[in-house]
């Protein structure tokens, strides 16, 4: 395998990367500090190691708490590059005192049913200075900070709920996280289609779908 093939998300899982977790097209891991002193000193280690590495991971600053988000975006997810730049940073933090977290990781997208997508795809990357994403039936922040929108296709006409809200979260977690909302007054809608989606529904019957990376390959 080169250092453009694209992996999946079973690929990455066999990589026994434990502080990290494949999420949509990126490979994610949060780890705590002590501080804001130690999670500043742990973002220039992983900055040098980026540097080394010619491939530069997204880096989230806070007190006591880096996250960080690697891709490569010349091939529009993971890669052997990310894998190795991943491994470099969980040896950097673990040599820190830094931990891993990985039951909190969380990524939304927001979905849009739509029997067209050419026909409003183009208005909303206007109205939200999106780019085009990778795929056709998204569009992507050129800065990376809020959510991808994609289009599902629908059947056509004015569905009850255009909207709905696509949270991927690691495979450990994502029973609980389903019983937590059932137990929160939801409902299951539809788990045929699971690991891959289940479809949960709130007390007054707006959907949501909890996803992982699983049964996608």
């Amino acid at each position: 395998m080169t250092d453009t093939d694209r992996l999946s998300g079973r690929d990455v899982d066999g990589e026994g990367l434990a502080d990290w977790r494949p999420m949509f097209d990126e490979l994610h891991a949060r780890f705590r500090t002590a501080d804001f002193v130690s999670a500043l000193d742990l973002v220039n280690r992983i900055g040098a190691a980026a540097e080394d590495a010619n491939h530069h991971p997204d880096l989230g600053l806070h007190w006591g708490r880096v996250d960080v988000r690697l891709s490569s975006h010349d091939v529009g997810g993971l890669t052997q590059r990310d894998v190795r730049l991943a491994r470099a940073i969980s040896a950097i933090a673990a040599e820190l005192g830094a931990t891993a977290v990985t039951d909190a990781l969380t990524t939304l997208e927001l979905a849009l049913d739509t029997p067209d997508v050419e026909a409003i795809r183009p208005f909303w990357a206007a109205v939200l200075g999106y780019d085009p994403g990778p795929r056709p039936d998204e569009i992507t922040d050129p800065a990376g900070t809020r959510p991808t929108i994609w289009f599902q296709q629908s059947a056509g006409g004015d569905a009850p709920q255009r909207w709905h809200l696509d949270v991927r979260v690691p495979p450990e977690v994502v029973d609980a996280r389903i019983r937590a909302a059932l137990d929160a007054g939801g409902t299951l809608v539809d788990d045929s289609a699971a690991p891959a989606f289940v479809v949960l529904a709130d007390a007054q019957g707006n959907k949501a779908c909890v996803t992982t990376w699983q049964g996608r390959d």
